[in-house]
């Protein structure tokens, strides 16, 4: 999580910039970046992820049960109630996360339970479906490349690389990968190795996971990476998230390593 960043900030510009882009959309148009989803789909998901986080840090919501009893609201029927209803929620949104300080304890789904991370997280989920709501109209427009710069962070780190703690990941030696963000300077190193453990969520008494996985690292001195992935940050965010880059991310390196970090990052993220 960057102290430089303003997540409030950029949430606002990119749901607001999600809306315009939408608003005279064909309801139906495809979404190409979300196979079976149309513009009001797309319109539908994010209205209500942002209630949703309204709701957890506005209470502010602290326990799971707590989730799990929220009652949900009814899709509206037509685009007009729908833009409404994205402007109630995101609004909402905004007030809950501006009127809460970032270390106030609320529920995630992550390891950390604060209102912060809800404030980064939503962020990112505004500024990717910002993306796919231009994608879908063929109005797309440059991603902001400081945050993009973070968003590659929260993929590698949490999205892809956040254990889970009823399992144990072990990195091999020396199988690390460097990703290099060609504008702004950054480099994420990350580490391959084996997520093993009992998924408690699993029916049953739970299911046995063992995969290949990865882990976000601070390199030693003189470290080298048989593996690098480059491109702009606003390519790898866009490209970690399985949407389609700008420009070219480049992969160079040992063959073995990339395909197997490549098959990781294949998987799908919510």
């Amino acid at each position: 999580m960057s102290d430089d960043l303003d997540y409030l900030d950029h949430l606002s510009r990119d749901s607001a910039r999600f809306r315009e882009v939408l608003r005279d959309a064909d309801p139906g148009s495809a979404v190409p970046s979300c196979p079976g989803w149309t513009a009001d789909d797309l319109l539908w998901h994010l209205a209500e992820v942002q209630w949703f986080w309204s709701r957890v840090v506005g209470g502010p919501i602290t326990d799971g049960s707590e989730v799990s009893s929220l009652e949900h609201p009814e899709r509206p029927a037509d685009r007009v109630a729908l833009l409404a209803f994205f402007d109630r929620s995101s609004g909402e949104l905004q007030q809950a996360l501006g009127a809460t300080s970032p270390e106030t304890p609320a529920w995630t789904w992550s390891s950390e339970q604060t209102a912060g991370f809800t404030r980064r997280r939503q962020a990112h989920e505004a500024l990717i479906h910002r993306l796919d709501a231009e994608l879908t109209t063929g109005r797309r427009t440059d991603l902001d490349p400081a945050l993009a710069a973070d968003g590659v962070l929260e993929a590698l780190a949490v999205m892809f690389g956040g254990h889970p703690p009823w399992g144990t990941f072990t990195p091999e030696e020396g199988r690390l990968v460097r990703f290099r963000a060609t504008d702004t300077g950054d480099e994420w190193w990350v580490t391959l190795g084996r997520f093993v453990g009992r998924d408690p969520d699993a029916d049953g008494d739970g299911a046995e996971v063992d995969e290949d996985d990865i882990g976000i690292v601070a390199p030693a001195a003189g470290a080298e990476a048989p593996a690098t992935i480059s491109g702009t940050a606003a390519d790898l965010d866009a490209w970690l998230w399985h949407r389609p880059p700008s420009g070219e991310v480049s992969t160079d390196g040992d063959s073995a390593t990339l395909e197997r970090v490549g098959a990781i990052l294949s998987q799908p993220i919510n």
